[in-house]
């Protein structure tokens, strides 16, 4: 039997092909046939949908950063807007000041002068009378000297009396 054995592998050639060969291609096209009908449509549809999702993750991320750069002009225009009507409403309300000061200003000058047209009317009112008590006194006080003098009473005198008020219109005349 060792010889037969032998005599039966020295028979064979590898290079042709026995019965199992075709039994192997048999088993791996079932195989391949199970695999290609069950397995892959599963696995194309998970790999499918993985590229779906990663496709609409990827358009939902352009999308929001195309919303981010739209929300940023959108800020940046209302930062721009904001500092504009800042330094309007600034320069708006300086103006208002300017001519708040400007009216408070004029009110003081206004009372001022109101203030030293009343004053200088005050003054000369009082030097008014002043001048008419001094020349009311000038004419008792210039007749009473006059009558030390002369030893006499001149004030009873009516010529004197005009002589007097006539040198004082004279000396009011002249001023």
């Amino acid at each position: 039997m060792p010889g037969q054995v032998l005599a039966a592998e020295g028979n064979s050639n590898f290079l042709l092909p026995n019965g199992t060969i075709f039994a192997e291609i048999l088993i791996f096209a079932i195989v391949l046939l199970v695999i290609w009908r069950y397995v892959l449509p599963p696995v194309q549809k998970a790999l499918r949908e993985r590229h779906d999702m990663v496709q609409r993750q990827l358009d939902e991320s352009r999308q929001a950063s195309e919303r981010y750069e739209a929300a940023k002009e959108k800020y940046a225009e209302a930062l721009a807007e904001a500092r504009a009507e800042s330094a309007r409403i600034r320069e708006e309300a300086r103006a208002e000041g300017q001519q708040i000061i400007d009216e408070m200003r004029q009110r003081a000058e206004a009372e001022v002068a109101d203030i030293r047209r009343r004053g200088e009317e005050q003054l000369a009112a009082q030097r008014e009378q002043a001048t008419r008590e001094l020349y009311a006194q000038v004419g008792t006080l210039s007749t009473t000297l006059a009558s030390r003098v002369l030893g006499e009473d001149v004030s009873a005198d009516p010529r004197h009396r005009e002589t007097v008020d006539r040198f004082l219109s004279e000396l009011g005349g002249r001023s």
